[in-house]
């Protein structure tokens, strides 16, 4: 093994990796009651660096992979074990505040300390064919329980964004976007550890640097999120809330009402809520989702962002000197990146080249 090169990769990751965790550990958030899912998420997310950092040292100050190869392997998948449990987790909490419980946290490391005798065991058999089986045996019951929680996390990021789509105007689901990326990056991660931990030795510093970029974009996304959670915290709160009061669930005069609002031109106020059209026509939330969707065949938020692109269309027409800002603005978008985003996935351009090719 070149030494100097895997003393190297260590020696950049483990100060990066301490720095990222103690500060998603301890760095101060406003003191909100609404940030503490938040804080919970971000703390296991530090715990878990942290724990990585731990391991990367043992690797530096002792050089273990050097004295046994299999050991400082089992060493690791002990490590990846907790630390899939713990990054699975601080995604479930940010998106199911009700998700972590006494019960869980016990199975859960229930099947870590398993896992771990487990792996003792296989660390004191005789070097031979017996061990390498055994040690490919628990790499493979890893990867399995990795995927296992990815797709848990999918599963629920995907019925948010859902929800997302059918009750709320705005794009809420850009919010929590990057939880799907990290969490497919996490996977492909997890399964390229588990295949580089084998690694012939020459190569093994790849293990190391492999890992930093994915940190680097966990930590980013954290700090950029510390913006949004309230918004996509309010969202999960209303989707999850009930109307207190008894609602008809059906009004012969619904179509009427959606006819009225759309001339009155009610779509352009930002913010929109299944929740508030409901309350407004003096129906239930339910009734009118499925109305929406079986009617105009689109979620909320497909069918609030068509009308206001159509709006934004006719006043482009109208008044062609305005600028982009000042449509998004009037058409209800919260931003002029959202509204263009939107207008271009719909019309195949930007409203800029839409209004200049009516122009021409």
């Amino acid at each position: 093994m070149d030494l100097s090169i895997y003393r190297l990769s260590l020696a950049f990751a483990i100060p990066l990796m301490l720095f990222f965790g103690f500060h998603m550990l301890f760095a101060r958030v406003p003191e909100k009651k609404s940030i503490s899912d938040f804080l919970l998420s971000r703390r296991l997310m530090g715990a878990a660096l942290l724990l990585l950092a731990t391991n990367y040292s043992l690797h530096f100050l002792f050089m273990i992979r050097t004295k046994d190869v299999i050991a400082t392997i089992l060493l690791n998948m002990v490590t990846y074990f907790l630390c899939y449990w713990l990054f699975s987790t601080a995604m479930m909490v940010l998106l199911d505040s009700s998700y972590i419980n006494r019960k869980r946290i016990k199975l859960n490391l229930g099947i870590w300390l398993i896992f771990c005798c487990a792996s003792v065991l296989v660390a004191f058999l005789p070097m031979g064919l017996l061990r390498r089986s055994a040690t490919f045996m628990l790499a493979a019951l890893l990867l399995i329980y990795g995927v296992f929680l990815s797709v848990r996390v999918l599963r629920t990021y995907s019925s948010s964004i859902r929800k997302f789509n059918d009750s709320f105007s705005d794009d809420i689901g850009s919010y929590i976007r990057w939880m799907s990326i990290f969490t497919y990056w996490a996977l492909a991660f997890g399964v390229s550890c588990a295949l580089l931990t084998f690694l012939p030795d020459k190569y093994v510093f790849l293990w190391v640097l492999s890992a930093i970029p994915l940190y680097v974009y966990l930590y980013c996304c954290y700090q950029d999120y510390l913006f949004f959670h309230e918004d996509v915290e309010k969202a999960i709160h209303d989707e999850q809330s009930e109307l207190v009061e008894e609602l008809p669930d059906y009004h012969s005069d619904i179509s009427a009402r959606i006819d009225q609002w759309i001339a009155e031109e009610g779509y352009r106020k930002s913010g929109i809520t299944l929740n508030d059209l409901a309350a407004q026509f003096l129906t239930n939330r339910t009734y009118l989702s499925e109305y929406i969707n079986s009617v105009y065949n689109k979620s909320f938020r497909d069918w609030i962002s068509d009308l206001r692109i159509e709006y934004a269309k006719r006043l482009m027409k109208e008044q062609p000197q305005l600028k982009v800002q000042d449509i998004s603005e009037s058409s209800g978008f919260l931003s002029t990146s959202h509204f263009s985003r939107t207008f271009s996935s719909r019309e195949g351009c930007s409203p800029a080249h839409w209004r200049q090719s009516i122009t021409d």
